[in-house]
């Protein structure tokens, strides 16, 4: 069996033998539109629950565009084009228009990252700006949630006359499908909201991948979107060619479930038995360019492999390990116990502990080989986790470990998948007590 996996950009070849047990986990993902311009077009027209986009844009005084950072492969140079002509035909011209990158936490986007996202006449031609969650003089408070969290919002989008939110729906480690209400936060959210979004005790909680039912974090987002109010919400779908196949715009809530309920039977693919052994990717560019990305593979094949299985993860790793904050972490973590008594004490917090705490769930419950040809020597010496250059080998090691009868589970496209074992979904924390 000739397999190749999501890696970088080119892909990463892999060969089994047709004496192995393997299941091959890919979803049907949607035909792609044949005029992905048209149907975004028509979607900004003819929005759920919503006025017409031109509508609502007319007689604003400006406009705040919120896109998704270099992690997320939205295919803006689609997208963005007709939403800045219909606010153009409304009114707005492109010096009215701030296009604001929701970038969370990560770090911000270089020009040359906004060009191959956007196209140079739009970032030549648009004021585009990085959210900077470590400014704290740059968000408003607007209140303080139930469960404790502050919500501290960027100051420039709420500030907007008009709100438009952009961005792709998938499969998602924490919210259980991205899009919709993570535009807001944790997209445009300020450091002191993510103490508690993303701390400890919410991750240990009912989340995972597409889990929305009694999700804690999926509530929590859903609260500060209605507190927000934005106008506009389009969200889009893709294949694995990153192609358009679906568009869904209008109201946050209504919008988003409608995208979630098309997305969700062509990205889920149930296996009848779990894996002794997992081999995924990170979903390849730009997804696999830093281990803390990269994660997302791993937590994806929680579901499906078992108690005490293997899970090989190819990433490009083109980036290296990730931001300051992470590689600080995991040159102080010597193991899943050690880091999780830290990551759980009184007062304990730090930025990106929660990428740290999804890799030491999914060590729980299994062992992880990282394959990489791209990450430096350094860097490899700095993991905890055992690091292979080829992807043969990282395989033959674990098939010592548990036998060439072993039930092998490829999944080429890592996280874009929701992968499950008869459905079951599995939140991340409880995923070591499945028996299955």
């Amino acid at each position: 069996m000739n397999i190749r996996l999501d890696y970088g950009r080119d892909g990463l070849p892999l060969r089994l033998g047709d004496d192995l047990d393997i299941s091959l986990v890919e979803p049907r993902k949607g035909a792609p539109l044949s005029d992905p311009a048209g149907a975004v077009l028509s979607a900004v027209r003819a929005p759920i629950g919503r006025q017409p986009l031109g509508e609502i844009a007319r007689g604003r005084r400006n406009a705040c565009v919120v896109i998704s950072d270099k992690t997320r492969p939205v295919p803006y140079r689609t997208v963005l084009p007709v939403l800045l002509r219909e606010l153009e035909a409304a009114g707005l011209a492109s010096a009215a228009v701030e296009i604001l990158v929701a970038t969370g936490l990560h770090r911000a986007n270089t020009r040359d990252e906004l060009v191959e996202m956007l196209g140079g006449d739009i970032v030549d031609g648009c004021g585009i700006r990085n959210h900077d969650a470590r400014d704290a003089a740059a968000h408003r408070l607007l209140e303080t949630t139930a469960r404790g969290t502050e919500v501290w919002i960027d100051t420039g989008f709420l500030d907007a006359d008009l709100k438009i939110l952009t961005g792709l729906i998938e499969p998602h480690l924490m919210a259980g499908f991205s899009g919709g209400r993570k535009a807001i936060a944790p997209g445009l959210a300020a450091v002191a909201t993510m103490r508690s979004l993303h701390g400890a005790v919410m991750l240990e909680g009912n989340i995972g991948p597409g889990i929305l039912d009694g999700n804690p974090f999926h509530d929590e987002l859903l609260g500060i979107a209605r507190r927000v109010r934005p106008d506009l919400l389009v969200d889009v779908t893709i294949d694995r060619q990153r192609r358009l196949t679906g568009v869904f715009a209008g109201d946050i809530e209504q919008a988003h479930a409608a995208g979630v309920a098309f997305l969700e039977p062509h990205v889920h693919v149930a296996l009848e038995r779990p894996a002794d052994i997992v081999i995924t990717s990170a979903g390849g560019y730009p997804l696999d360019d830093t281990l803390y990305q990269a994660v997302k593979g791993l937590t994806a094949s929680l579901n499906i492999v078992r108690h005490g299985g293997t899970i090989i993860l190819a990433a490009a790793l083109g980036e290296g390990l990730g931001s300051a904050d992470f590689q600080k972490l995991l040159l102080a973590t010597r193991s899943a116990d050690d880091f999780m008594q830290r990551v759980t004490a009184d007062g304990f917090f730090a930025i990106d502990q929660w990428m740290m705490q999804h890799l030491c769930q999914v060590l729980r419950k299994a062992e992880v080989t990282i394959v990489s040809d791209r990450l430096a020597a350094a860097d490899r010496q700095r993991l905890f986790l055992p690091t292979e250059t080829r992807i043969d080998a990282a395989l033959e090691r674990a098939l010592q470990r548990h036998g060439h009868a072993a039930h092998i589970a490829v999944v080429p496209q890592g996280p874009y998948v929701l992968s499950t074992v008869q459905g079951r979904r599995l939140a991340l924390g409880k995923a070591w007590q499945d028996a299955a």
